[in-house]
């Protein structure tokens, strides 16, 4: 997504995706059109937030009508950049390093793991679902060579800052970070913080305190 020409709350930033996916699903059904109020069962985020998310674009539906399912495909796939593929680098290939190079993000066509690294030589030199695996020695000069701008961290954490100096030195701009560290990076890095055991214990917590609350909430 282009956010030099367009600057919208961090929020709606991340809804976009889970928007586009939905209207995919629509599209593929044979679906003309849809409500917000459709779209918030679907997706389970409340329409006027749906509606407040959609206005920052201007006029994507007209009331009494709803949205046009294919004006909204179209419109999602030009903002979310789909017609360009970003490549991606996995940093560890253990249990879920391996899971992800087996999905490769199959549903998302703009997103692709390109490469992985580890330091297990039996690994080093092998491919998993197609993905060629070279060894953490070759890091700098790999990147260098595929140009590659995103990279997901499934290592130890004791690994973490480490690895991400050396990616921040190899020009990666965005990370996805499954480890529990909190990685300090330059202000122009991006990451993305995903704690898998802090979002079970989140689940967990408001399920036991608030059992009565409506889902997606």
């Amino acid at each position: 997504m282009n956010s030099d020409s367009m600057r919208i709350p961090q929020a709606t930033a991340k809804r976009l995706p889970l928007y586009y996916r939905f209207i995919q699903n629509l599209h593929s059904s044979g679906k003309q059109r849809v409500s917000s109020a459709e779209l918030s069962e679907a997706v389970k985020v409340d329409s006027a937030t749906i509606r407040r998310d959609f206005s920052y674009f201007g006029a994507l539906g007209k009331k009494g009508y709803g949205y046009n399912v294919s004006y909204l495909l179209s419109f999602f796939r030009k903002t979310l950049d789909q017609d360009e593929v970003t490549n991606v680098a996995l940093i560890g290939v253990g249990n879920l390093g391996t899971a992800f190079l087996n999905y490769n993000f199959l549903k998302n066509n703009n997103t692709k793991i390109q490469v992985a690294f580890d330091v297990e030589e039996s690994k080093v030199g092998t491919k998993i679902g197609e993905v060629p695996i070279y060894h953490m020695d070759e890091l700098e000069e790999t990147l260098a060579k595929l140009e590659v701008p995103v990279a997901i961290l499934t290592i130890p954490q004791s690994a973490a800052q480490t690895i991400t100096d050396r990616l921040v030195q190899s020009n990666i701009k965005g990370i996805l970070n499954f480890t529990p560290a909190r990685l300090n990076v330059p202000p122009d890095i991006r990451v993305h913080h995903i704690d898998l055991a802090i979002e079970l214990q989140s689940l967990v917590y408001f399920l036991k305190n608030y059992p009565e609350e409506s889902v997606g909430k």
